[in-house]
């Protein structure tokens, strides 16, 4: 029998996971599908009841997102522009009822190459908390996910937080999704960009791609070309070959891997584009 567990603080929760095997539930969006029987194999430990998983706090270093944070708490929050991708993402997973439920870490844990919140994440540096019971890790995000569906969570632990360097928090951001219709699709590509400029020249960039490899990727060779690039001709700078070098896309039901290439390259120019208006 399925033994369903709601902790009453996440001590209590870090104990209990310390002495058996649980599925973690944080709002059960992907969970739910996932499953192919009638209930969820194994027991289950519900996290959205913990105060402490929720919200968004600033902090001296930086921002904190509570890894139960919603899709639609973080598009209502009150965020710097340099977080505007996130929420635009925000807004991009699922219907209303989706980002009502589904949480931050949740999407995380899930590993999905086609995640919408990894790539704005990406863009701005951000590092995943992970506690069990009497010690706390910090991992860069890119180290976190290891591939489809695998993480660097040890059974042990439950990601707690989303972190945010105060540094990676300054600049203008824009967030793009391209997939088969309008909404309540997965992506056959998604970019975000976040750009810094002086005197109408970009000063850092930060660029990430998202469905068209096992994982999310910065695009680190493109980053460094746009760096003194007058905002006006940035996009130019970026070309499919830098792009296609960064990803290894598959061909699969939503599109060929040569298509994920000119897709991916058409929305960074674009997202460099808007986001240098905003700069502007």
């Amino acid at each position: 029998m399925t033994a369903f567990l709601r902790p009453p603080t996440l001590d209590d929760a870090l104990t209990l996971l310390g002495t058996g095997s649980f599925r973690l539930l944080a709002g059960g969006t992907d969970l739910y599908p996932a499953t192919q029987g009638a209930t969820l194999s194994g027991d289950v430990m519900d996290l959205t009841t913990l105060p402490v998983l929720r919200g968004i706090t600033n902090t001296p270093e930086g921002l904190r997102i509570g890894a139960c944070t919603t899709w639609a708490d973080i598009a209502r929050a009150a965020l710097p522009p340099a977080l505007h991708a996130l929420q635009q993402a925000a807004l991009e997973v699922g219907g209303r009822q989706i980002q009502n439920a589904g949480t931050i870490g949740g999407n995380l844990c899930n590993a999905s190459p086609a995640a919408d919140g990894v790539p704005p994440l990406l863009a701005v540096d951000a590092l995943v908390e992970l506690r069990r019971a009497g010690s706390t890790r910090q991992l860069p995000l890119s180290a976190f996910l290891q591939g489809p569906r695998k993480t660097a969570r040890l059974p042990s632990e439950i990601l707690t937080a989303i972190l945010i360097p105060k540094g990676s928090l300054a600049g203008q951001s824009q967030f793009l999704k391209l997939g088969a219709r309008a909404y309540l699709v997965i992506s056959i590509a998604m970019v975000a960009v976040r750009l810094t400029a002086t005197q109408g020249r970009i000063t850092s960039a930060a660029l990430a791609v998202g469905a068209c490899s096992a994982t999310a990727q910065r695009i680190a060779t493109v980053e460094a070309a746009l760096i003194g690039s007058p905002l006006g001709a940035a996009a130019q700078t970026i070309t499919a070959k830098d792009v296609a070098a960064a990803l290894s896309p598959m061909d699969d039901l939503r599109a060929t891997a040569a298509y994920r290439h000119t897709a991916a390259t058409e929305l960074l120019r674009r997202a460099v584009t808007q986001t240098c208006q905003a700069l502007a």
